[in-house]
């Protein structure tokens, strides 16, 4: 008899491994990476002590102590901190216009086909210009201080969250609609009391789902034309080959962005429970 080995636990299509596993099996590929690092960083390290590709653990931690702990004696401040502190503000400003406009135009454009008609072509339109194509244009028109920044930021997230908040109002069940009406609500009443409730989590989904082309655009802004930011310092320090600082200020980025999505998919979660997206970014 010919006995067939099966797959592991965590494989299959209706694996649901322990919780040490599923701690293990996320943590993993973390340990993995950083071990490769670890004896990737040393060889080069043992071949040339002056190789800047690869810096060794102490080396990033100096240079960590440098930029996050230390007062910069030319700008009098902490970089790491007022990098920090210029990026997420014109993150929010720019995010924060995006989902304003794009929740308001989407949402009417998906319960008014008059306003539909209008504005969804053109919105489309928008959607398909690379933001990056017209960075000289807005720098040009809107200068190359926080306005440019943001506006870029917001061009470049807006018709996206547009679109998906109207294909989101136009899900929603005509019943609730037709039963409002009924009831003798308004039409801006079924819109702002039935309907707008109804969209808010998808709205926080889109935006957090949005956040990764948010931060693209606002590095490749701070790398072309500013005087801080985490792009900005970045794409200074790289002209001395300052892998120690890059390595830190990457780091940050991608802990800052995983921090802000995570805090996002928690507050959906807290606040609407009751909302089950079909995919889950």
């Amino acid at each position: 008899m010919i006995m067939q080995s099966k797959p592991p636990k965590f494989l299959g299509l209706h694996a649901d491994p322990p919780t040490g596993l599923r701690i293990l099996l996320a943590v993993l590929p973390f340990i993995l990476l950083f071990s490769v690092y670890l004896v990737a960083s040393n060889m080069r390290y043992a071949e040339n002590p002056q190789d800047k590709l690869l810096p060794t653990v102490s080396k990033i931690g100096k240079a960590f102590k440098k930029v996050a702990l230390e007062t910069d004696r030319r700008s009098g401040t902490i970089l790491l901190w007022s990098d920090t502190r210029a990026s997420l503000k014109r993150l929010v400003i720019g995010m924060g216009a995006a989902a304003v406009v794009g929740f308001l135009l989407g949402l009417n454009m998906g319960m008014l086909p008059g306003l539909r008609y209008l504005g969804l072509s053109f919105v489309t339109f928008i959607a398909n210009i690379p933001p990056l194509a017209i960075l000289p244009i807005l720098f040009i028109s809107f200068g190359v201080d926080e306005v440019g920044k943001t506006m870029l930021i917001f061009l470049g997230t807006f018709p996206l969250i547009a679109r998906d908040i109207y294909l989101a109002a136009g899900k929603i069940p005509r019943e609730n609609i037709v039963k409002a009406l009924t009831l003798g609500a308004s039409q801006p009443g079924v819109i702002y009391r039935v309907v707008y409730p109804q969209i808010i989590p998808r709205l926080i989904d889109t935006v957090r789902l949005s956040l990764g082309a948010a931060w693209l655009f606002l590095i490749a802004s701070e790398a072309i034309a500013s005087q801080d930011g985490l792009g900005y310092r970045i794409f200074l320090v790289r002209r001395y080959l300052s892998m120690d600082v890059i390595i830190i200020y990457v780091a940050w980025i991608t802990g800052l962005a995983y921090c802000l999505d995570l805090g996002l998919r928690w507050w959906v979660a807290y606040r609407y429970p009751w909302y089950n997206p079909t995919s889950d970014g």
